[in-house]
């Protein structure tokens, strides 16, 4: 398992170096949702150890932006030693402490399945010695792999959606997804629809039957892993997913053995290697272990029976820790795309576009490829964009940020318009967006079209 935790560092080294840069423009003192204002509110209303247990951070000694750094630094140099497993397991703890103290304040940027996967993925690492892993931890790692693909296939059936069950959810899949690639323009331009059919079809084997091998013999686990291998590798090429696909990816990696993996890099197989340790070798390890599958287990059988008696008030205890997330992917597809887009005036007529890093804007320029890095500002106005602003008041608060030129906010966006004086007024313009046939891209040389629909939140003004 070594290598499991290699990849894993690397996973935590690609997350803090994006908080390093992202988090004070969304949660420092000037950001888009301050976590100092946050806590703020929890100290106002809970108790010292309710709100300690609500919001497990660092940030309670200091919320600032030099403390933003310092913990994002801290994150960075435990990765780089998770990596090159020096001190692994206390390596992995600081990369634990550090993101879940930003997690646990970044309110509305910190909602996704992902982040419960490698709190998860991480919690289940602890238990994993360096020298003779015990089976119950080893097993432990699988049981996780297991429950993102079944849970997402049983997701995708419980959900009800048309596509899946019309065997359409890959036909525009490509081009509505939070960051689409370049390679997923061509592949929903030159993909016919009875190979998405396949591929559905596919998928929900995948997930719902051949993740089931995982439990099975060498040789069932290594078939198994090299199947979800290639599947990941596929979405990793057409989609933008930040670091999910890449650590689902690594967590295949406990499928297999050192023998396999010594094969693959064609290196002498280390006879001498520590067997698994026995189940009870470790008797604290493996009630821990035990405790937190049954409660995976119970979540997992809820979303098979949704009348399942899980424990709701277990869960809900642990919540915030994300150790024990049920998860369930790409349950209902988008159909259609939106973008919302960011602009500012001078003088109340002329509007200029704010300029993205990561999202579709300008139709000209190609869709890049960008994981494991992801843009937590960019993924948050997809969704956004699905919603009304209303429900994403987040977004108003972005608008006043640029009305002061705050350089933290801007610090979000590829350049800033307005760097001689701030605006004089800011507004939020919806789209929408298709992907632009092979012939309007030979002669037009554009990726995307797009038809403005309105505006999507209420102008603000100086």
């Amino acid at each position: 398992m070594q290598w499991w935790q290699r990849w894993l560092g690397f996973i935590f080294l690609t997350v803090f170096a994006g908080f390093w840069r992202q988090m004070p423009g969304l949660i420092g003192p000037a950001g888009i949702a301050p976590a100092t204002e946050y806590l703020r509110v929890l100290r106002t209303n809970f108790g010292l150890w309710h709100r300690l247990w609500l919001a497990p951070s660092l940030f309670w000694f200091g919320s600032g932006g030099a403390a933003i750094h310092v913990v994002a630094a801290v994150g960075v140099v435990a990765s780089l030693l998770l990596m090159g497993r020096v001190f692994p397991r206390a390596s992995l703890g600081a990369c634990m402490v550090c993101f879940l103290s930003f997690i646990a304040t970044a309110q509305v940027f910190a909602s996704y399945q992902s982040d419960g996967m490698l709190m998860s993925a991480a919690f289940v690492g602890l238990f994993l010695d360096d020298r003779a892993p015990g089976r119950a931890a080893v097993w432990a790692t699988r049981w996780l792999w297991f429950t993102i693909y079944f849970g997402s296939g049983v997701a995708k059936l419980a959900s009800g959606d048309p596509e899946w069950r019309h065997l359409t959810a890959l036909d525009h899949y490509y081009e509505n997804g939070p960051l689409p690639t370049w390679i997923g323009w061509y592949a929903q331009q030159y993909t016919p629809h009875w190979v998405n059919a396949v591929t559905v079809v596919a998928v929900l084997v995948l997930e719902l039957g051949v993740a089931w091998i995982c439990f099975g013999p060498r040789r069932a686990r290594i078939a198994c892993f090299w199947i979800a291998t290639l599947f990941q590798i596929a979405i990793i090429a057409t989609s933008n997913y930040g670091f999910l696909n890449w650590l689902v990816l690594g967590l295949g990696l406990a499928l297999i053995d050192d023998r396999h993996i010594a094969w693959l890099l064609r290196r002498p197989a280390v006879a001498s290697a520590a067997p698994l340790q026995p189940w009870l070798a470790r008797p604290a390890a493996l009630a821990i272990l035990g405790a937190w599958f049954l409660l995976t287990a119970a979540n997992l059988a809820q979303r098979v029976m949704p009348r399942f008696p899980a424990p709701s008030a277990v869960s809900n205890a642990v919540a915030q820790f994300r150790i024990a997330d049920p998860f369930g992917l790409f349950a209902v597809m988008t159909r259609e795309r939106y973008e919302l887009e960011f602009q500012g005036s001078a003088d109340g007529e002329h509007w200029v576009a704010y300029p993205f890093r990561f999202k579709p804007q300008e139709p000209e320029r190609a869709p890049g490829i960008y994981g494991p890095y992801q843009p937590r500002f960019d993924w948050n106005l997809w969704f956004a964009s699905l919603d009304n602003y209303q429900n994403n008041p987040w977004i108003e608060e972005a608008e006043v940020r640029l009305l002061a030129n705050d350089p933290a906010v801007l610090h979000l966006f590829a350049g800033n318009p307005f760097a001689g004086a701030a605006p004089r007024a800011v507004r939020v313009v919806l789209w929408q967006y298709w992907f632009a046939t092979p012939e309007q891209k030979r002669t037009e040389g554009v990726w995307w079209t797009r038809h403005e629909l309105g505006l999507y939140a209420p102008e603000l003004a100086r």
